[in-house]
């Protein structure tokens, strides 16, 4: 029985969403993190919704007068 509990999450997880993938976040420049980004990143998405995200490092843009 704990088998089919298993396999259900999996399948929730990977079929979620804007669930992406580990792949596609790290193409686009981003790290998947458990839990929440670090200080300086920014939700960019999900690699597994809900669980591991896909977070971004917050760029400065600085503008010349």
């Amino acid at each position: 029985m704990r088998i089919l509990w298993f396999i259900l999450i999996f399948i929730c997880l990977t079929g979620h969403g804007d669930a992406h993938g580990p792949d596609r976040c790290n193409y686009e420049g981003g790290l998947c993190r458990v839990g929440s980004c670090i200080s300086g990143e920014y939700l960019a998405g999900y690699c597994f919704e809900p669980i591991i995200l896909c977070c971004k490092h917050l760029s400065l843009t600085t503008t010349k007068s």
